[in-house]
């Protein structure tokens, strides 16, 4: 089967399985999401720090060995973009909580915000598929794993922003499939401009590594810390471990 299938395969069922796992998560008692949502957090964590420091550096650096200070600064950079795009969404939200006279008002932008950085983001995630796809079969695997395993996460967040905007669950269900379906169309743009940016794959690489890092230690990792008592904390990082041993399987 070619690259391009499989490209297609993983974009399809990652937005799709992403999409309904988080609706159907959202069917669940209350209590029983408050009790478990955590753990899916830290395995997605295990999924990213995996996928990032064990494979797409890695790759990157054995792909352009001959500029490491060129790789290490896309990663840096891409931190620190980021991190500026968190704070200007986080800046947004709250401008508009101070500044409107009514929850529903107040949360009704939060709402489309997180529809139109939801698309961008998942826009993203299929080049990033697609990039990995290109430099190593395996490769593009864990890269799809890694992003569906904090898309699920991510999706129930989105989730609960556009029901509390006053969404519809079944509105809110069909915004957020249209927005994950964006993968796809990155996928296919990243897949037929591959030839003319192939010099640059190992530095979209280096700048994938940096935002599955990024993700995983600024905004997932602090949402264990809720949960400190020795049980969490055993489950917490046993299932971070789950995620990185399966990062070591899937690309032997």
């Amino acid at each position: 089967m070619s690259t391009l299938f499989w490209i297609m395969l993983s974009c399809i069922g990652g937005s799709v399985l992403s999409v309904v796992a988080a609706g159907g998560y959202l069917l669940l008692p209350a209590k029983v999401r408050d009790h478990t949502v955590t753990y899916l957090v830290s395995f997605a964590i295990g999924m990213l720090l995996g996928a990032g420091f064990l494979h797409l550096l890695p790759e990157a650096l054995e792909q352009r060995g001959d500029d490491i200070r060129g790789l290490m600064g896309t990663a840096l950079l891409a931190i620190l973009l980021f991190f500026l795009l968190e704070k200007g969404l986080i800046w947004r939200h709250h401008h508009h909580q101070e500044h409107g006279a009514h929850e529903a008002c107040e949360e009704a932008p939060a709402g489309a915000l997180i529809l139109v950085g939801d698309s961008f983001h998942n826009f993203l995630d299929g080049v990033l598929i697609a990039t990995a796809y290109s430099a190593d079969f395996h490769l593009g695997v864990v890269t799809s794993l890694a992003i569906i395993a904090h898309e699920i996460p991510q999706e129930l967040g989105d989730f609960a922003i556009l029901l509390h905007s006053g969404y519809a669950p079944a509105r809110a269900f069909l915004f957020n499939m249209m927005t994950s379906l964006t993968m796809i169309a990155g996928a296919i743009l990243a897949w037929f401009a591959m030839e003319a940016v192939a010099g640059l794959v190992p530095y979209f690489l280096a700048f994938t590594a940096a935002s599955f890092i990024y993700i995983a230690v600024s905004d997932l990792m602090p949402t264990l810390n809720r949960k400190i008592g020795l049980r969490d904390t055993v489950l917490q990082v046993g299932l971070i471990a789950l995620g990185l041993a399966l990062n070591v399987i899937v690309h032997n």
